[in-house]
């Protein structure tokens, strides 16, 4: 996992204290909290050297006993370089910040995996347009648009 995640977290441990999730991140014990992170992103006044110093690395913390994980473990160890693991990983990683309330650098990605996990679980497969769009309406020629655009000023 620590391979997967790269920079993203400085070390990935096996910890007992879990209960229900499959993970969860936490920071270390000088670091300022993820509540005071987005305060100082904010301020006005503020020094981008100030949250180099003061910023500590995320450690990703994973519950052996989870169905998740341990599903996830028997998949690496019959595939390392599965891009599916690969995918899982990144996708438990962005769930971890969210329930740790840290903020997702690319919230669209995110999305577009949970939509994409939502459709695998529909059945729902990708249709191919081979431009054939008779839902979409027809285009306006181009001047009645401007004529619209006048008529508003």
């Amino acid at each position: 996992m620590k391979d997967i995640l790269g920079d993203k977290v400085e070390k990935v441990v096996v910890f007992d204290r879990i209960v229900d999730s499959p993970c969860c991140l936490v920071i270390g014990e000088y670091g300022w909290t993820t509540n005071m992170k987005r305060i100082m992103k904010v301020q006005a006044l503020r020094d981008n050297n100030m949250s180099s110093y003061m910023s500590s690395k995320k450690m990703m913390e994973i519950n052996p006993d989870n169905g998740i994980m341990e599903e996830l473990r028997k998949k690496t160890e019959a595939n390392k370089n599965n891009k599916s693991v690969k995918d899982l990983v990144l996708l438990l990683f962005e769930t971890a910040l969210l329930t740790s309330s840290f903020s997702l650098d690319d919230p669209n990605t995110f999305a577009a995996k949970i939509h994409w996990m939502l459709k695998l679980g529909l059945s729902i497969e990708e249709e191919e347009t081979d431009g054939d769009d008779t839902d979409m309406p027809a285009l306006e020629e181009d001047g009645a648009e401007e004529s619209k655009m006048e008529e508003v000023d």
